[in-house]
């Protein structure tokens, strides 16, 4: 009798370490981030004001979201960068890191892209964007109006290329086409929230 109740508590604890390892590294990253309370909406079409970064751009502009701390940002990073390679000289990309922990140096983000462009630290770029988690994709036409703010894809790795929200709306403001409609998927913020970019 004492060895089935052993192997029963084992079990339901083996069981629960599972739950745990799968909501801490899988599970919370699939919900919705949660809206901050004085979040100020920004409308696709508006015209964004980004003089601290974008003021001379003639190009439609790329802004990656990025917190190199945040799960849902380290596993999309491979499709950045190909992104960044493949429209690279039609569209001036940028990346604003949103980290409050710790320092990062803007070599070390280039690095981690594997691409010579600009990289910001400045919070009120995102809040201009009407961005509040990592990671998150802002695309303006060369106008400054947002053209895109969302995910990258409906998978954590980019993977699905059914789903892919960020590349579809470049191809779409290249084409010179009427921004594409996008579900919920491509529109909610999933990942770490702001401020301190953690889930």
């Amino acid at each position: 009798m004492r060895k089935k109740i052993l192997l029963t508590l084992w079990f339901f604890g083996l069981v629960l370490a599972v739950g745990c390892l799968f909501w801490k590294n899988e599970f919370r990253y699939s919900l919705p981030t949660p809206i901050p309370q004085h979040y100020k909406s920004i409308a696709m079409g508006s015209k964004i004001n980004l003089d601290q970064c974008c003021a001379y751009d003639n190009k439609p502009i790329f802004i990656h979201f990025f917190n190199p701390d945040c799960p849902c940002s380290r596993f999309n990073v491979p499709h950045v960068s190909s992104l960044i390679k493949k429209y690279g000289d039609k569209i001036n990309f940028k990346i604003v890191v949103l980290n409050k922990e710790r320092n990062f140096t803007i070599q070390e983000i280039q690095e981690k892209f594997d691409a010579q462009i600009p990289v910001y630290f400045e919070e009120s770029i995102a809040e201009k964007c009407g961005v509040f988690s990592t990671p998150q994709a802002v695309l303006m036409d060369a106008s400054h109006h947002l053209y895109y703010r969302g995910n990258y894809n409906k998978t954590r790795y980019c993977t699905d290329s059914q789903s892919n929200y960020a590349q579809m709306a470049i191809d779409s403001l290249l084409s010179k086409n009427t921004a594409p409609l996008f579900n919920v998927l491509a529109l909610r913020a999933y990942g770490c929230s702001l401020p301190k970019c953690t889930k």
